[in-house]
């Protein structure tokens, strides 16, 4: 778990991370460098799920061997999907990083909300219902794993 009070937007219990896979954890279905080790590393403090479309079709090999819940979703209906997903872990104990149109109601409904610009863009849905947005996965991570930069972020 991972417990902060940040003055002006209040105080985080957190105990889940829930991420995008496509275009947040990996570009073009290949998994991006340093990410596994972010996780793994942040996988002391939180449970890690990664929620997805699996566009590519493989992402049960890519992530093979993670400690990860993974679950993916049908074509039609994934954002409200995926914030019915937050919803069941407990918006309130949730973290949730992504960076699609598809990710906005999952952002929205986390206690905290990291949008990511990466490779394959940011949707402006995902930016708008996001409460902060990283250049990449690895930054949204260490702002879990350095609670000052978040804190330095949010405060009010």
């Amino acid at each position: 778990m991972i417990k902060l009070d940040i003055p002006g937007f209040g105080g985080l219990a957190l105990s889940h991370l829930v991420l995008d896979y496509n275009g947040t954890l990996a570009v073009d279905g290949h998994v991006l460098e340093g990410v596994h080790e972010e996780l793994a590393a942040i996988a002391e403090h939180l449970d890690i799920h990664v929620v997805t479309g699996n566009s590519h079709g493989d992402v049960e090999t890519r992530i093979a061997g993670w400690n990860v819940r993974l679950t993916c979703l049908p074509a039609l209906g994934q954002a409200q999907a995926k914030r019915s997903y937050i919803e069941k872990l407990g918006a309130n104990r949730t973290v949730a990083i992504g960076n699609g149109r598809n990710d906005a109601p999952m952002l929205k409904a986390a206690a905290l909300g990291i949008a990511v610009l990466g490779s394959e863009g940011l949707a402006i849905d995902a930016v708008r219902d996001a409460d902060i947005l990283v250049r990449h996965v690895v930054d949204g991570i260490g702002l879990l794993l350095h609670p000052t930069r978040l804190i330095a972020s949010l405060r009010a």
